[in-house]
């Protein structure tokens, strides 16, 4: 098991989701900065390691329990998340491992979201077209946090990821999002 020893308690594992990294503008350029403190972040992509969606369940359980602080990096997806960070999620969270009586592999764990949404902010209130607030968006991830005993930290996020975003909004967003890592990681 060439994977075991990888990981470091004291390093944040990101758990990036994106199906199409190379053409997104936001997510591929947080990455970029990711790489940038590869030596005190740990990036892995779930696209680039299962392109056959064959997940290494111990694997991707042997990173989780060996992180204290992981966050969820993806594009909304029709109100969710992409569909392989869905099957991660299904396969790797697993009775007995993350929950139930004897499932307690993440309690206590720091688990947080860093979410590119393509739709102006003002569509994300009960006003706007969606009718619903990213924070109800996202309770499912809040509910599953709940569920396993970890921590939810504050979400990460940056809107108009699909409209005609600034690159200047970008790179302050990528600058903005190490800070944010560095802060709930503590």
């Amino acid at each position: 098991m060439i994977w075991k020893g990888l990981v470091n308690f004291m390093k944040p594992l990101i758990i990036l989701a994106h199906p199409d990294i190379n053409n997104s503008n936001v997510n591929n350029r947080w990455k970029q900065e990711l790489e940038k403190y590869s030596d005190e972040i740990i990036t892995h992509e779930l696209y680039k390691e299962y392109p056959d969606w064959n997940i290494n369940v111990r694997k991707e359980q042997y990173l989780l329990e060996h992180s204290n602080c992981i966050i969820l990096q993806f594009p909304i997806y029709w109100y969710s998340c992409p569909p392989l960070l869905k099957k991660w999620l299904d396969d790797v969270f697993t009775h007995g491992w993350a929950y139930g009586s004897k499932g307690n592999k993440l309690k206590g764990k720091k688990i947080g979201l860093a979410i590119s949404i393509g739709d102006k902010e003002k569509n994300y209130m009960h006003t706007g077209h969606v009718g619903f607030s990213i924070d109800e968006i996202i309770t499912p991830f809040k509910a599953t946090v709940n569920h396993i005993g970890a921590t939810m930290l504050p979400i990460f996020s940056i809107f108009n990821a699909s409209f005609q975003i600034s690159p200047e909004v970008i790179e302050q967003s990528a600058s903005k999002y190490i800070e944010h890592i560095s802060t709930v990681s503590l």
